[in-house]
């Protein structure tokens, strides 16, 4: 297991203490986790599903201008491929490794919706809750419910639009997550629960709010609802100062435009990047290997209740024109019979999609965010498909896995979405 310098949960100077307390509790870090996964078939995928993934991840690179990319993969029936792509920056020679931490996104949005609904099942609030209960005489909060701001019909626009140029080109700058939240206002776009939106700030909002209800800070809520529960070691939300990623030597870029053309040449390095514009909407970093452990478990609804997953599985349409087969849940999207996010931040786009009935997770990392997290999603469903069909393994039976998009859709639109071609 990779040791982190930075964004651990716990100092060296109390690594001896902390252990002795974690095998007293049974926390993440020593212990053993409360929620476990289905059984994984062992050993590697056959070697033609995985030149198959080889060569999409390649192409994926090539289309987003990154120097490399992690791309993991876990078929519950038949087994898993978790590789490193590429270096960790442009001209390098350091090898992208699997187990290096990256931001992860949007897919920090089901870790935070999964503590909305822990502290569903504690009593600590409801879900149809108004926010401005807990956030009395906040402007812009009136008439909001929990519920809405993790089924993305807060009416919230998004911050991001007015703000990305300053992120990419301050990305140390440590912002207040109300002051997000007011620029996000400026972008409103609905009545709570009309439209859906795909916001951030409706996920911001969700944090503030949660804080003040908990007296508690993000970063511990996720440690009692996701990260202690999972035994995940290596994810965090870091401290809005903490702007280096646990391995330094991973970097990541994005070009801006100039005059309508982009600066393929000089693209920024986002390597140092405070959480906190993204707080708990996009803030979190974690491992490939431990995005696919919450990813799973949120999928199967191991975290929560059945009384909470429930409301976790009801979906709604995301636009009139879009596809039926896609639609939106509860902090994340659902294609077709797979759960996922997908997004970007300054310097990374990622995707995580994992199937409840099978297990089956497919997540994708690349270093370069110009193209914007579409390509990575286009990736991890490309990925998806080649998966789907993998035989099982000795002693496993294989799953119907119909998907309603096929390998050679995902790649044109991976192709489509390419950046600083030639």
């Amino acid at each position: 297991m990779r040791v982190f310098g930075h964004g651990t949960r716990a100092g060296a100077a109390l690594a001896m203490i902390g252990a002795a307390l974690l095998v007293l509790t049974g926390c993440s870090g020593g212990g053993q986790p409360d929620v476990t996964l289905g059984p994984q078939a062992e050993g590697k995928l056959p070697s033609e599903t995985t030149k198959l993934i080889d060569e999409a991840v390649d192409a994926a690179i090539s289309a987003s201008a990154s120097s490399g990319a992690i791309v993991g993969v876990w078929a519950p029936w038949a087994g898993t491929s978790l590789k490193g792509y590429g270096v960790t920056e442009i001209d390098g020679k350091t090898k992208m490794e699997p187990d290096m931490a990256f931001r992860i996104g949007a897919n920090t949005r089901p870790m935070s919706c999964t503590v909305l609904l822990g502290l569903v099942d504690d009593g600590v609030v409801e879900l149809n809750d108004k926010v401005s209960s807990y956030l009395p005489g906040m402007v812009g909060a009136e008439g909001v419910t929990f519920k809405q701001l993790c089924q993305g019909t807060s009416g919230y626009g998004s911050y991001r639009g007015n703000l990305d140029t300053i992120f990419i080109q301050n990305p140390e700058r440590v912002w207040a997550p109300l002051e997000l939240f007011n620029d996000g206002l400026a972008t409103h776009e609905a009545t709570p629960g009309e439209s859906f939106s795909s916001a951030d700030t409706g996920y911001v909002l969700l944090g503030i709010a949660l804080e003040a209800a908990t007296n508690k800070t993000f970063s511990e809520l996720y440690e009692k609802y996701v990260f202690t529960p999972l035994g995940l070691e290596n994810t965090s939300l870091p401290a809005p100062k903490d702007v280096s990623l646990p391995d330094t030597a991973l970097h990541s870029y994005e070009a801006l435009k100039v005059d309508g053309k982009l600066q393929c040449d000089k693209p920024y390095d986002e390597s140092k990047l405070s959480s906190s514009m993204g707080f708990s909407s996009t803030g979190v970093v974690a491992t490939a290997d431990e995005l696919h452990t919450f990813s799973q478990a949120f999928a199967q609804s191991k975290l929560f209740s059945k009384g909470a997953a429930k409301q976790q599985k009801e979906t709604r349409p995301i636009s009139d024109d879009a596809p039926s087969w896609q639609q939106y849940g509860f902090g994340t999207y659902h294609y077709g019979p797979l759960y996922g996010q997908a997004g970007d931040v300054p310097g990374f786009i990622t995707a995580s999609l994992s199937d409840p009935a099978s297990g089956m997770t497919v997540v994708v990392m690349l270093n370069n965010s110009t193209a914007g997290g579409a390509l990575a999603l286009n990736l991890a469903m490309q990925v998806a498909s080649y998966a789907s069909k993998v035989p099982a393994a000795k002693g496993h039976k294989a799953p119907e896995l119909d998907l309603p998009w096929s390998a050679e859709q995902m790649a044109k639109g991976v192709s489509d979405s390419a950046v600083c071609q030639g």
